[in-house]
Order: C-alpha cells, then sequence, then structure tokens
C-alpha cells in the first residue's frame, strides 16, 4: 500500500463529495432566485432536514455491502434488510406530511406560521419515496467499493448532480414551479437521486460477483442488525443534529432569517470538509495491506489540506464574491452567513479524528464501541445552545457553534471507545 494507491481510492469519492457540495449551492441559488426566496430557502430546510434526519440513518447502509456482504446469501440478506429499512422510514415520513403529528412537529415545536407550514408539509409529501432510493443507492455504492470501483460511485454521482443542476435551470423559468416554489429543489433533487441510482445498479449489475456461502459462515438478520443499529443510531444523531438546533433557532426572534442563513452555511461550510468522511472506507477497503500507520498520516494529510482550503474560501474576499455573486443573497444574509463560516474552521480536524476510528470500529466489527458517541453529540449540542442564548449573537452563529461542539465530544468519544480497545495496527 502506498500514499498514490490510498489516494487513486480516496479521489474519486473526493471529487464527487465536492462536486455534490456544489450542486446544493446551485440549488441555494436557484431558490434564492425564486419568489418568496426567503420563506423558500426556511421551508426546504427545514423539510430536508426531517427528511435526512429519517434518510440519514440508512447512509451507513454502504457498510453493510462494504464489509458484511461476502457472498450471494449475505447478499439477499442485506438488500431485504435495506429495503425493509427504507420502506418504514418513508412510511415515518408520510405520517409527518399527513398527520397532526407532522403540524405538531413543523408548526407547534419549530414556532412557524402557517404558510411556512404549509410549504414544509408539501415538500415532506414530496419526499417520502427519498429513504428507499437514498439506502439502495448507498448499498449498491458499498459493494462497489469494496472491490475498489469507486469510479462508479463517482460517475454515478457525477451524473445525479449535472442532471440536477439542469432541472434547476429548466424549473427556474416555469410557470407552475414558480407559483409554488418549493416544488424547484424538490424536483431537482428527485432528478439528481434517481440517475445516481441507475448508474450505480447499472455498475453493480455489471461489475459485482458474489460466489455461494459454501463453507462461509451463514449471515443472520439478527448479525445485520447488531452491527447496524449502532451505524444507525449515529447516523440518525448526526442528520437530527440540524432539526435540533432548527427547533431553537426557529423559535428565535430573527428565526426565519437565522433558517435561511443555515440553509446556505450549511451546504457552503460543509464543502472543505465533507468529504473527509469518506476517510473511514481506508481501513476496510486495504484490509489486505494492513498499515494503519500510514492512513493514519495520510488522513491528517488529508486534514491540513481541507484546513487551507477553508482559509481561502472563508477568510478572505472570496466569500463576499461567493454569497452575494454565485449564491445570489442579499447583503444583510452575506453579513450573518460570515460568522458562522469561520466557525467551521473546527470540523476539519474533528471529522478527521472521528473517520479514522469509525474506520478502525468497522475493520473490527466493534460497531457498538461508537454508539455512546451519539447520545454525547447531542448533549452536548443542547448544553451548547443553552449557553448561547445568554449571548446577544445570531441565531444562525448559535447554530453553528453548538455544532463544532457536539463534533468535537463526539469525535473524542468515538477516539476514547476504539482507541481503548483491541487496536488493528
Amino acid at each position: 500500500m502506498t500514499y498514490a494507491q490510498l489516494t487513486r481510492f480516496m479521489l474519486p469519492l473526493v471529487v464527487t463529495a465536492l462536486v455534490q457540495e456544489l450542486s446544493g449551492q446551485f440549488l441555494n441559488g436557484g431558490m434564492a432566485r425564486m419568489p418568496r426566496a426567503v420563506e423558500t430557502l426556511a421551508a426546504f430546510g427545514l423539510a430536508f432536514g426531517l427528511a435526512l434526519f429519517l434518510a440519514g440513518t440508512l447512509s451507513q447502509v454502504r457498510q453493510l455491502g462494504l464489509v458484511l456482504v461476502e457472498h450471494t446469501q449475505g447478499c439477499r440478506v442485506c438488500f431485504r434488510f435495506v429495503l425493509a429499512a427504507g420502506l418504514l422510514l418513508a412510511g415515518i415520513l408520510a405520517s409527518l406530511a399527513l398527520t397532526p403529528l407532522g403540524t405538531w412537529i413543523i408548526n407547534d415545536l419549530h414556532g412557524v406560521d402557517p404558510a411556512l407550514g404549509e410549504a414544509v408539509r408539501l415538500a415532506l409529501l414530496w419526499l417520502v419515496p427519498f429513504p428507499v432510493l437514498h439506502g439502495m443507492t448507498r448499498f449498491y455504492s458499498g459493494e462497489l467499493i469494496r472491490i475498489r470501483r469507486t469510479d462508479i460511485p463517482a460517475y454515478a454521482i457525477t451524473t445525479g448532480i449535472a442532471l440536477s443542476i439542469l432541472a434547476v435551470f429548466v424549473l427556474l423559468p416555469l410557470g407552475f414551479v414558480r407559483h409554488t416554489p418549493i416544488l424547484l429543489p424538490v424536483l431537482a433533487t428527485y432528478t439528481g437521486a434517481l440517475a445516481e441510482l441507475g448508474v450505480v445498479a447499472w455498475g453493480r449489475w455489471r461489475l459485482v460477483r458474489w460466489s455461494e456461502p459454501g463453507d462461509a459462515p451463514t449471515l443472520t438478520y439478527f448479525y445485520v442488525l447488531r452491527f447496524f443499529w449502532p451505524l444507525a443510531l449515529i447516523m440518525a444523531v448526526q442528520a437530527g443534529t440540524r432539526p435540533l438546533i432548527n427547533v431553537f433557532v426557529a423559535r428565535s426572534a430573527d428565526g426565519t432569517e437565522a433558517l435561511a442563513v443555515l440553509t446556505v452555511v450549511y451546504a457552503l461550510g460543509h464543502i472543505p470538509y465533507g468529504w473527509l468522511n469518506e476517510l473511514r472506507n481506508l481501513p476496510t477497503a486495504f484490509r489486505q495491506e494492513g498499515d494503519l500507520g500510514k492512513i493514519r498520516r495520510f488522513c491528517w494529510g488529508c486534514c491540513l489540506f481541507s484546513c487551507a482550503w477553508m482559509v481561502v474560501l472563508f477568510w478572505t474576499p472570496a466569500v463576499d464574491y461567493i454569497l452575494g455573486t454565485w449564491i445570489g443573497i442579499g447583503p444583510e444574509l452575506i453579513a450573518h452567513c460570515k460568522t458562522p463560516l469561520l466557525l467551521f474552521m473546527g470540523f476539519p480536524f474533528v471529522v478527521s479524528l472521528r473517520s479514522y476510528f469509525h474506520g478502525i470500529g468497522l475493520l473490527q466489527h466493534r460497531t457498538q464501541a461508537m454508539a455512546p458517541s451519539a447520545p454525547s453529540r447531542v448533549v452536548t449540542v443542547l448544553l451548547v445552545l443553552a449557553l448561547l442564548a445568554n449571548f446577544e449573537l445570531h441565531g444562525a452563529t448559535q447554530a453553528v457553534g453548538a455544532l463544532v461542539s457536539g463534533h468535537t465530544v463526539e469525535a473524542l468519544v468515538v477516539w476514547w471507545s476504539i482507541g481503548r480497545g483491541r487496536r488493528a495496527g
């Protein structure tokens, strides 16, 4: 194993992660140019945050394909498990869109006005199939990454993003979309998701071949569940942190404006560091070589590169051009975006640490050791939000400060939980 091999493995994942983040800015830019722009940004931020809270629990089904699937029987078990979980989450999402539970969560708990709440519920109704599509895409991607064909998921994401961006330009002038602006982000999101699923499904059909079980251990649903539930818990907490923060922010005096700012900074701030999450794939993908020291050094090199990139984007006048010209938001929103973006500097360090030790836990099938990191993140976010509420800070600044704190504590807990056990090298 060489650094060149690690780079070749990571490069497609990094490029596609970056392109994926950039596409979010096109989507935000499209919403910013629609009628009722602030309301649309806030509504989709709430709706997609809730959808990701549910679908986010399936983000780690990639690890089922990467770690657990070794033969045809295991593939069938994991496929059925992912499909059943996706349908269950789709049903929960539908209940939020159609029942009084959703009205209570969106209107009452978040304290939004009826017009905004209606737009959020409409978006949620359209997003009902999203968990199933997301889960199947991630599972097929994991099978392809296991055979080190990271290029296929890269092609899939790139195709999906290109079509979603095209959809923004096509939909922007259409009368029915301008009449109901929330349709723009929903339809663009679906365009990309369906295209991505189609490409990875094709790649999996063409390239992945599993042998018959033979003498290999039979994979059971119980083992899949035991392996997966800590990952699902972690991802649910990670995805749920944003809706949790949105509850606090929405109820503040500048709630709608702060939600609009967060919709922009979440997507923009994630660009320089979000790809570091893919580092967790390295220990399992290169398990035959077993040189974890080289992987550790590679991870920290990626961290430093991410930090340098963040300085260039957010600590220089480039941030004004990005926010004002590229995304197209007004001067008042730009002013409130700057401080939260500066706080994003803390993410590369904690995400790199967390990703490396997540990878070790997956390699050793010690996913239950990661589970304590989830509640520690929630508790930290709540405590920091309560503390910052006593200061004269904009709601978006409070939100990002709490998010950085939660990530930091989560990474330290993962480091302690995995590091105190048996090391893999």
